[in-house]
């Protein structure tokens, strides 16, 4: 799974995808690779492939490579139709008989809640709900989705179609029936760990300052047949984290899950223009002292409650050091928030679980227009060979908040491609 982590407000569009000649898997790649370049697109969630006999056509045709994306783009349904055919031809598509094999098909199946019926474009795809291969990669993407004709979500119409419903939490489902509320997760990490939360199956409460980006988290939280629900507030006064808790609870009901990841951003937007003493008094505020406030105040509710899992944000350069301001100030601050976490997890033990994730390279909105210098440092400290990503960091997060990390506490999981500081 994918799951995007930047702002957007273009539409968004599920595809089906197939192929049954030649090399099918690398056929799709490239296909996706192409969906991908398209004039304001992006790819943001891509199924397994799964493979499957072919329905109708000619007899004696191979076996389909069948799967799903969600994508957002600018392009109109007609301009997107479009462009997919073009994809299709390029891969060497020949339309001979009906239902015949093919080297790709690219099928729009939603383009948000449109309804269309023209002699070009039909929407929703007129036969989608009988048809397990696509329904089934689909509801690995987007179960949530709700068909605008039918009135059913996809697995929905996938359980009527098999005639059988999962019940309760499953293996790829374990936080079924559990509320996580993510802090700050407007955009970058918190988004993706929105969206990781919902996708195993967990109720999610959305906290940032932007109203409309928060929207768009809770949308894409929903695609995973979750309730999703943001809430807007600020950290900055002194009160507020206390008071976001108790606006969580009424709003949610008891949380299970609580993710302490909002912080101040001194490196894009107006941070780096803001004096040094000034970015120590924000840093302070939202990152320190919320997180005290906030955790503390949520742990007792957990305890009196006898459950639950907190997860706080560090930095995997905060014991070793890093030079320069940002150095300094991060240092500070998410050292603090590590040993925070050591001691708020002994504790409230054993009802209450708390851990921390310490990202290193991660690729946020800084990382995206770092200059060269730093592109490359980043690269040359990371074992792996690459930037992390917003998914990366949620992915471990998912893993803290589930029953597989039930004999973990106060531990700090350092995310970071296996940098070794020291």
């Amino acid at each position: 799974m994918t799951a995007d982590s930047t702002p957007t407000s273009a539409n968004l569009a599920v595809l089906a995808l197939g192929s049954n000649l030649g090399d099918r898997a690398s056929t799709l790649a490239s296909a996706l690779r192409g969906v991908g370049q398209l004039h304001g697109t992006r790819v943001l969630r891509v199924s397994p492939w799964f493979e499957t006999d072919p329905v109708g056509g000619p007899a004696g045709q191979p076996a389909f490579l069948n799967g799903a994306a969600l994508i957002e783009t600018s392009l109109s349904p007609d301009g997107l139709l479009k462009a997919l055919l073009a994809i299709e031809q390029a891969h060497g598509r020949v339309r001979t008989a009906q239902d015949g094999p093919r080297t790709l098909d690219l099928d729009l199946l939603f383009f948000d809640d449109q309804v269309s019926n023209s002699s070009d474009l039909t929407l929703p795809h007129p036969r989608m709900h009988d048809r397990r291969f696509v329904l089934g990669p689909l509801a690995q993407i987007v179960p949530g989705w709700r068909h605008p004709v039918l009135g059913e979500t996809v697995s929905r119409l996938l359980d009527k179609l098999d005639g059988i419903a999962p019940f309760g939490a499953g293996p790829s489902r374990e936080l079924t029936g559990q509320t996580a509320v993510v802090l700050g997760a407007s955009k970058g990490i918190g988004r993706a760990i929105a969206q990781e939360l919902a996708s195993a199956g967990a109720r999610v409460v959305c906290h940032g300052r932007d109203a409309t980006l928060l929207a768009e988290t809770a949308r894409l939280c929903r695609l995973w047949d979750v309730e999703a629900t943001p809430l807007v507030a600020d950290l900055l006064p002194e009160q507020a984290a206390k008071a976001l808790v108790d606006q969580a609870e009424a709003l949610a009901g008891p949380i299970q899950i609580w993710v302490q990841n909002a912080g101040t951003d001194i490196l894009t937007g107006p941070g780096p223009g803001w004096s040094f003493e000034e970015k120590l008094a924000r840093l302070w505020a939202v990152d320190a002292r919320a997180t005290l406030l906030a955790c503390r105040a949520m742990a007792e509710r957990m305890r009196a409650r006898g459950c639950g899992s907190i997860i706080t944000m560090g930095w995997d350069q905060a014991e070793t050091g890093m030079e320069g301001d940002s150095g300094k100030l991060f240092g500070l601050i998410k050292g603090g928030v590590m040993s925070l976490t050591k001691a708020l997890a002994r504790h409230y033990a054993p009802a209450v679980r708390v851990n921390c994730v310490a990202p290193g390279w991660v690729k946020t909105s800084w990382g995206e227009k770092a200059p060269d210098g730093w592109q490359r440092r980043a690269i040359a400290e990371t074992p792996l060979g690459r930037w992390g990503t917003p998914e990366d960091i949620a992915r471990a997060v998912r893993f803290l908040a589930g029953p597989r990390a039930e004999w973990i506490t106060g531990q700090i999981l350092r995310v970071n491609g296996g940098a070794v500081r020291g």
